[in-house]
C-alpha cells in the first residue's frame, strides 16, 4: 500500500505567533487517528512565520477516509489557527508514495 503526504503551508501574521504556537503544541498533542501514521508541524527556514502542516497516512484509503471533525476541541484549534493565518497564504498538496 502506497502511504500518501498531505501538506499544508501558510503564513501567519507576526503579531499571532504566540497564539498561534501555543495552538500548534495543543493540537499536534491531539491529532491522532486510524491511518494518520504521523503529523507533523515544521517552521519553514528563513521565511519567518510561514509554516507546513504535515500529515503521513499509511493508505490512499486511509487518506480518504479521514475526517478530523470527530473531535470538538481538535476543531476549535483549527478554527483558531485558520484565524490566526494571512489570508490567500494556504496552499495545500497531497502526494501518493511510489
Amino acid at each position: 500500500m502506497a502511504k500518501v503526504l498531505f501538506t499544508v503551508e501558510y503564513e501567519i501574521n507576526a503579531e499571532n505567533r504566540e497564539s498561534y504556537l501555543s495552538s500548534i503544541r495543543e493540537l499536534k498533542t491531539l491529532m491522532k487517528a486510524e491511518g494518520l501514521d504521523s503529523y507533523s508541524v515544521y517552521e519553514v527556514r528563513g521565511k519567518a512565520n510561514n509554516f507546513q502542516e504535515q500529515f503521513v497516512f499509511t493508505s490512499e484509503e486511509s487518506y480518504d477516509n479521514y475526517d478530523d471533525a470527530d473531535d470538538d476541541r481538535i476543531n476549535i484549534l483549527l478554527s483558531k489557527i485558520e484565524q490566526l493565518k494571512k489570508q490567500g497564504s494556504t496552499r495545500y498538496n497531497t502526494t501518493v508514495e511510489i
